[in-house]
């Protein structure tokens, strides 16, 4: 959130110092983004939508968005996504600018609040289990039992609580966790999974600057972060660090391996998916017309007041 800090990460990454996280990819990401690359890479998300922005600046005019359609077809949203439902920033974090929805009234409210930010509305998975996972290298991983009702930065998210997921189920996280980071190229990120009936859905996972702060997470998922950066740190030390390729396709790696994958294939890909991340993947879905590719044409450019 300091834009001097990355602009000069960048010139340092010019200049061959390797930076973690890459600078020139967290300043790229979303998180409307993540949840499509994970349903690409077959992790199950919960049925998002992305919305296009309430006000725009003086600048945009009807013609700028005559792609687009307005009125939006909210009970479409609504019927696709349910209740309750999560109103987010399309790239935010730390719980800022967070809804919790349960009306259609509610999300006009809450939407018109908005101003220019781009927002989704992300299915609420009512879960069993919460979890926040750091990774490191991506290849170490801490699943972590989590608490996402507590306060923020209060201290008393973090819980602990032996065998908490039956191994299979951890294995599956950890699978997830790994396969997300390594798509995405961070090399310490955190990811969190709301866990429903056995499945592990990614909520949130676009956090390269995860909090580690002992008075946060507490001391023994504390030491263990600070222990697996530090051995991360000697590791890049001990051996030549090639150059990163900053190229936008060199920064998709996982969705390259995707794409390879299926080359030669006579299935179906959708097949080869869970029956979730089939749901998830309609995130771009044609049916849904909050999607900036789906979306049709006569866009009133004002700002305005959601309405049926």
């Amino acid at each position: 959130e300091v834009p001097y800090y990355r602009a000069m990460l960048k010139r340092m990454a010019l200049e061959g110092t390797y930076v973690i996280n890459n600078p020139f990819w967290w300043s790229a990401d979303d998180k409307f983004f993540n949840y499509s690359l994970a349903a690409k890479l077959g992790v199950a998300i919960p049925k998002t939508v992305l919305l296009p922005q309430h006000s725009y600046i003086p600048d945009i005019v009807s013609e700028s968005l005559r792609n687009l359609e307005f009125p939006l077809d909210w009970q479409g949203i609504v019927d696709y996504v349910g209740f309750p439902a999560f109103l987010k920033p399309h790239d935010g974090g730390g719980w800022k600018m967070v809804s919790k929805i349960h009306s259609l009234e509610q999300l006009w409210y809450q939407y018109n609040q908005t101003g220019t930010r781009c927002m989704v509305l992300q299915e609420a998975i009512d879960y069993d289990k919460f979890v926040r996972c750091y990774c490191v290298g991506q290849k170490k991983v801490l699943i972590m039992p989590y608490d996402p009702t507590k306060p923020y930065l209060s201290g008393q998210q973090y819980v602990q609580i032996e065998n908490y997921l039956e191994p299979e189920l951890a294995q599956r996280v950890e699978s997830d966790v790994i396969k997300i980071c390594q798509a995405l190229g961070y090399d310490i990120n955190t990811v969190e999974f709301a866990i429903k009936d056995g499945v592990p859905y990614a909520i949130d996972f676009m956090n390269p600057a995860p909090d580690a702060e002992l008075a946060s997470v507490g001391e023994y998922n504390h030491n263990w972060f600070v222990n697996a950066v530090t051995d991360l740190v000697f590791e890049k030390l001990s051996k030549e660090i090639p150059q990163p390729e900053y190229r936008w396709i060199s920064l998709l790696n996982g969705v390259n391996a995707v794409e390879k994958k299926k080359v030669g294939t006579k299935k179906s890909s959708s097949k080869k998916t869970s029956n979730a991340s089939k749901k998830a993947s309609s995130t771009s879905r044609k049916k849904s017309k909050s999607s900036i590719e789906d979306l049709s044409t006569n866009q009133e450019v004002k700002t305005r007041t959601a309405r049926g």
